[in-house]
Formats: C-alpha cells, structure tokens, sequence
C-alpha cells in the first residue's frame, strides 16, 4: 500500500519566530497529511545563508512540538545536500541544458528574453545558472485551483537554478528534495502557485516523478499585505496555543464549534482531522485576519 507523504516546509524568519502565517499553511498541510494516514515530512529551506537567524530553527520546532503538529522522521535540511545539487548542476552542463546568465534584475522583464543564451559567457565573469525551457505546455490538477496551464518559454522564459550569489534556486532544490524523500503531495501556499509548473518541467526534464499539488489561501493583513517574515508578522502567542488553533480552524473555514476554543490542543487536533474539510477553501486565495 502506498503511504503518502506531505511536505511542510519552513524558511526560518530574520526575527527567528514562526508567524501566524507560516503555521496556517502548516496546520493546513498537518491536517491534509492526518486526514489520509499519511506521513507529514518536515523540512528547512535553509540555501538562502545570508537570511538565516541563529536559534530559529530551534525556536520553529518548539512552536509546532507546542501546537501538537508533530512531524514524521528526521527533520530535513536543505544544506545537507549541496553536493547533490551540485552534481545535477554538472549533468545538466554535459547536456548542455543551462548556460551562464550576466544579466541583472533591473534588466529583466517578467518573461526573460534569453539574453544571454547564446553568449558562452566565461566562469570568470559575475553570473547566475539558468535553465533552457522549450515550448512544452505544463498542465496539472490543483487539488483546489483546478486545472493550471502554463508555457514556460511563453509566459517566464528560462529561469535561474543558481544565483549570483552562488546560492541555489528554491524551485531547483524543493524538486530535489521532494524526489529524495518520495513526497507525493504538496500542500503549500497560493503564493507559490506560479512557481509549481517550474518545479514540473524541471521534473520531466529530470525523469523524476510529479507529486500532487493543492495550493491554500493565504493570511493577509489589514493592508490586503501577505503575512510574512518580510511584513514583520509578530510571532505565534505559544502561551495559548488551544486559542491559536481554534483561531486558524476558523481561518481555514473549518467552522470548529465554540467549545472546542477550551480544549487541549490534542482534542483539538483530533477533532480537525475527524473533520477535515479542504473544499471549504475552494475558490479562496485570501484571508483577512
């Protein structure tokens, strides 16, 4: 029988605390994972070095181990596998499937025109590594978005695997990663909705196989601002996490009756997974809190 498997990922914050945000979409993966006796993986994207805070990590498993979303396995860290990112980075040079790009943000547009694509351009100068698209359609099922449909080469053109900076790209690593630890779903935000059929391409280009998607809302804020590390979302309160809980049931329109607000956390989860209802965020990109 196959056990499913559910990612939950998180980049530990500059003010290193878990915001009410992040554990929305955890709690929604959480429950994704419970409600189909699958495992709930839990994994640190921690590439981006120069954003890492001392002690987060530390502080983001407290914050779940205190809301009872205990994760399967050991905790996973992206910066274990650099060599294995490294390597696919040499395969695909013999291929001659990427190229070196010089070209800086402020140059860009939303769909990159391939500018540097046929300069072999030497390693000496500043560059970062792109990935030659074609023309494929990308279409996959979202568990809640429905049917998406992107040309990469139309609508984003090439994309960056590895950054100037020498750091390697989210959705180059998360497809990596995802194929090391079998993951077979996929419950994330909507804000990284654009980026799967990416990660999908970057799959079939790699012979690895496509995981299940379902992309929830996200929190936002008075402001209509997501909440994130970027708008200084305060921490999650762990002196009341039953409250917390309760809170991001109803946010996640999970409707839980009044009385469950003064249970224990445990009693709360339980009657989450019993009830379980992912439909109910159908058609929602966001949520006001």
């Amino acid at each position: 029988m196959l056990t499913s498997r559910y990612t939950g990922r998180f980049a530990p914050s500059p003010t290193g605390h878990l915001h009410l945000g992040s554990v929305y979409t955890a709690l929604a993966s959480f429950l994704e994972a419970r409600t189909h006796h699958g495992l709930w993986r839990l994994r640190f994207d921690d590439l981006d070095t120069p954003r890492n805070v001392v002690g987060a990590t530390n502080y983001i498993l407290q914050t779940l181990e205190t809301l009872g979303l205990h994760w399967d396995g050991e905790v996973d860290y992206q910066s274990q596998y650099l060599d294995d990112y490294h390597s696919v980075l040499a395969d695909f040079i013999m291929t001659e499937q990427i190229y070196r790009c010089e070209c800086s943000r402020k140059e860009l547009t939303d769909i990159y025109a391939q500018t540097c694509r046929n300069q072999n351009l030497p390693a000496s100068v500043s560059h970062s590594i792109r990935l030659k698209t074609d023309h494929r359609q990308i279409i996959f099922d979202d568990g809640l978005q429905g049917c998406i449909s992107q040309n990469l080469a139309m609508q984003h053109g090439d994309f960056i695997l590895k950054r100037k900076d020498n750091i390697i790209a989210y959705q180059f690593a998360v497809v990596l990663d995802d194929a090391r630890q079998g993951v077979n779903h996929v419950v994330r935000g909507i804000d990284l909705l654009d980026a799967t059929p990416k990660q999908i391409f970057l799959q079939q280009v790699l012979n690895l196989p496509t995981p299940n998607y379902l992309h929830v809302p996200i929190l936002v804020d008075s402001e209509g601002r997501k909440l994130s590390k970027e708008t200084l979302a305060t921490a999650v309160d762990l002196t009341i996490p039953n409250l917390v809980l309760f809170q991001l049931l109803n946010w996640l329109n999970q409707n839980p009756p009044i009385e469950l607000q003064n249970e224990k956390v445990d009693d709360i989860l339980k009657w989450a997974i019993e009830h379980w209802n992912v439909a109910r965020l159908k058609s929602v990109e966001k949520i006001s809190i």
